[in-house]
C-alpha cells in the first residue's frame, strides 16, 4: 500500500508533451508612459467630430427642440397678451422686442441657408472641374472658369488675378491648361493664406498639448482649433460658412480622415524636425504636442482639398511634411536635443 504522505508521481503520455516555457508568449508592456506618443487628443477630437448620431437620436433632438419651441412660443404669447390687457404700453413694447427677436432669428436662418448654398456651389465647381479635366472638354473648362470668376467677382484680393486670367484665357485651347491657368492666377494667393491658417492651428494645438497638463484640455484645444481652422479655410476660398455649415465641413473632413485611416502619424512625418527615432525619446507631453500638431496639419490639408473650388493639379497639393516643418520647427531645436 502506498504511503499517503509520500510524493505523488503523475506519468505524462508521450503524445501530450507539456509546453515549454520558451514557447510562452511575451508579457505585454503595461507601462503606456514608455510608449511613443500617438496623438490621442487629435484622434479623440476626430472621432467626436466625425461621429454621426443615429436616426433615433436625430428624431429625439428634433422632436425635443420642436416641443420646447412650441411651449416657449405659447408661454410668450400668453404672457404678451396678458401684459397688453393689464398694461397696454408695456405690453406693446415687449411685443415689439419679441417681433425684433423673431426677425433676427429669421435673418440668421437665411444666412445659414445662404452659407449652405454657397458651399454647394463650390462643391459643384469642384466636380465640374474634375470632370472637365478628365474628359479634356475645353467647353466645360471654359464654363467652369467663368463660374469661378463669378464666384470671386466681389473680392478685391482676387481682382488682379481675375484681370490676368481674362487677358490670357482666350489664348489657351486645352482644358487642363486652362484650369491650371485659373488655379495659378486665382487660387495660388488663396492657397498661401489657407496654408498660413493651417500652420497657425498646428502650432497652437502643439503648444497647448505640450504646456497645459489639465485633463481633456488637449482634446478641447484640438477640437476648437480645428473647427476654427476649417471655418477660416472655407472663408478664404469663398465658402462663408455659418455655424451649421462649419459643423458640416468639419464632419466631412474628419469623416474622410477617419475612413482613410489618416488620423495617425509616425516618426517619418516628424523626422525633418526631430531627426529619425528621436520622437520616442522626448517627454510624453512634448511628444504628444508635436504629434497632435502634425495631425492638425493633416486635417488642414484635407480641409483645403474639400473647400477649394478647383481640385489641386499635379504637383500643386501642399505637402503635410512641409507644413509640419514650417509650423513646428520653432518649437523644437535639434541643437538643444
Amino acid at each position: 500500500m502506498a504511503d499517503p504522505k509520500g510524493p505523488i508521481l503523475i506519468d505524462l503520455e508521450e503524445d501530450s508533451a507539456a509546453p515549454s516555457p520558451s514557447e510562452a508568449p511575451p508579457v505585454p508592456d503595461l507601462h503606456p508612459e514608455t510608449d511613443p506618443p500617438k496623438g490621442q487628443a487629435m484622434a479623440t477630437a476626430a472621432a467626436l467630430a466625425a461621429r454621426r448620431p443615429s436616426k433615433l437620436a436625430r428624431w429625439f433632438w428634433r422632436l425635443l427642440v420642436t416641443l420646447i419651441g412650441t411651449l416657449i412660443s405659447i408661454a410668450a404669447w400668453n404672457f404678451v397678451t396678458g401684459l397688453i390687457a393689464s398694461t397696454p404700453l408695456l405690453g406693446y413694447a415687449v411685443a415689439l422686442m419679441m417681433a425684433l427677436f423673431a426677425l433676427v432669428v429669421v435673418l440668421i436662418a437665411v444666412k445659414e441657408l445662404s452659407a449652405f448654398a454657397r458651399l454647394a456651389r463650390i462643391d459643384a465647381l469642384h466636380h465640374e472641374a474634375s470632370s472637365a479635366r478628365a474628359a479634356d472638354d475645353i467647353k466645360a473648362a471654359r464654363a467652369t472658369v467663368t463660374r469661378l470668376k463669378a464666384l470671386y467677382s466681389g473680392r478685391d484680393d482676387t481682382r488682379w488675378g481675375r484681370e490676368r486670367l481674362a487677358e490670357r484665357e482666350a489664348e489657351v485651347f486645352d482644358a487642363g491648361a486652362l484650369l491650371d491657368l485659373a488655379e495659378h492666377e486665382l487660387l495660388a494667393p488663396l492657397d498661401i493664406a489657407a496654408r498660413t491658417e493651417v500652420e497657425a492651428a498646428a502650432r497652437q494645438v502643439a503648444t497647448v498639448t505640450a504646456l497645459v497638463p489639465l485633463a481633456l484640455a488637449d482634446v478641447a484645444a484640438a477640437l476648437t482649433s480645428n473647427l476654427r481652422m476649417i471655418r477660416r479655410i472655407a472663408e478664404i476660398y469663398g465658402g462663408r460658412s455659418g455655424t451649421l455649415g462649419s459643423l458640416r465641413l468639419t464632419r466631412a473632413v474628419m469623416s474622410h480622415l477617419v475612413a482613410t485611416g489618416a488620423v495617425a502619424v509616425g516618426d517619418d512625418m516628424l523626422e525633418p524636425i526631430l531627426g529619425g527615432g528621436l520622437l520616442g525619446k522626448l517627454s510624453r507631453r512634448f511628444g504628444e504636442g508635436l504629434v497632435n500638431g502634425a495631425l492638425t496639419a493633416r486635417v488642414g490639408v484635407a480641409a483645403m482639398e474639400v473647400c477649394r473650388p478647383l481640385p489641386f493639379s499635379q504637383g500643386k497639393r501642399p505637402s503635410t511634411r512641409s507644413i509640419v516643418r514650417t509650423a513646428l520647427s520653432g518649437l523644437f531645436s535639434k541643437e538643444k536635443s
